[in-house]
């Protein structure tokens, strides 16, 4: 992939002294609330044999989330689980969140985190952090750029001298409460990643590299489909977009898209595998991104599609020029 590039046609928002994302504008400035400083911190009485913990909330304006952010992964210890949350183009879930199954060293993560930083940092559509089990400790950025800090009850005065530094301290609220509906209004997202030409990674791309570097699964039942309230929605169409690469050498790369009607992710990636076996002369190298696709979004060399589906099929296979 190439190296990405923040956009320089973009101005920072800045209200009250307060420094917002670049991801982030306002939609109607006066609906948009000033944020205070600071932090709110809430007790957790764990369950069964979990311990309880403290969780903290902290948002701060731009300029200093960086090193913020820095001084709390001190607080991780030496193998930790990655975590990225982003809205999901999937017709029926909102969000998609992607854990490691296995942790993976406190340097491998903060690699990944350096070098994906300033896109974590400014775009508003993605959350990104890390835990830990044992001690339980959790540092997440979320879309918003608020920091959650969920740790032992043990590090709650390490935790407040580090925010002090900042001088940050308690308050009864960080951000004002809205409903969904008005804090559309008020703070919209743009997108922060510069479109030079074709070849410039996007959201996708980044997403991709971020589920490598830290190892990272789309955290849902593989095995069925369901949607967000949790109703099994049977067969249903999805759509994969895949990296493939010539058999031959010289090794090229390219696109292919996969439709299909199936039942679960794993049967989709199954699906996927055998579909690319079909096309001569290329082998797949990755899925790049895999979705459900409402009926009425199908293409149109889809249009006959009948609407009630119950048997599992391949589509259509086209190698993306």
């Amino acid at each position: 992939m190439r190296e990405y590039r923040l956009r320089s046609d973009i101005e920072r928002v800045v209200i009250d002294g307060f420094a917002l994302p670049l991801g982030f504008v306002p939609g109607d400035m006066d609906k948009l609330p000033v944020p205070t400083p600071g932090y709110t911190l809430d007790y957790v009485v764990g369950e069964d044999d979990e311990p309880d913990t403290y969780s903290f909330y902290v948002v701060t304006s731009h300029e200093q989330l960086a090193r913020l952010i820095e001084r709390v992964f001190e607080l991780l210890p030496d193998e930790v689980h990655g975590i990225v949350e982003i809205g999901s183009r999937d017709a029926y879930r909102s969000l998609d969140v992607y854990l490691a199954e296995e942790t993976i060293r406190i340097e491998e993560f903060l690699d990944g985190w350096h070098r994906f930083e300033s896109f974590l940092l400014e775009d508003g559509s993605i959350g990104s952090g890390a835990n830990s089990e044992e001690p339980f400790v959790e540092v997440f950025l979320d879309q918003w750029k608020g920091l959650s800090i969920h740790i032992p009850v043990g590090l709650r005065e390490e935790v407040e001298a580090i925010l002090a530094s900042f001088s940050l301290g308690e308050v009864a609220q960080t951000w004002p409460a809205l409903d969904d509906d008005a804090a559309n209004e008020a703070l919209r997202v743009r997108p922060v990643l510069a479109e030079e030409d074709a070849y410039s990674p996007g959201v996708d791309e980044m997403l991709l590299q971020l589920r490598e570097a830290w190892r990272l699964e789309l955290n849902i039942d593989r095995e069925a489909n369901l949607d967000d309230s949790g109703r099994e929605l049977g067969h249903t169409l999805w759509h994969a977009m895949v990296i493939v690469c010539s058999a031959g050498r010289p090794t090229m790369e390219a696109y292919a898209s996969v439709w299909a009607t199936v039942d679960s992710l794993a049967g989709m990636e199954e699906l996927v595998e055998a579909a690319i076996e079909t096309l001569s002369g290329w082998e797949l190298v990755t899925i790049y991104t895999i979705d459900r696709i409402a009926f009425d979004e199908r293409p149109e060399e889809l249009a006959d599609l009948e609407p009630r589906r119950r048997r599992t099929e391949v589509h259509l296979v086209v190698l993306e020029s």
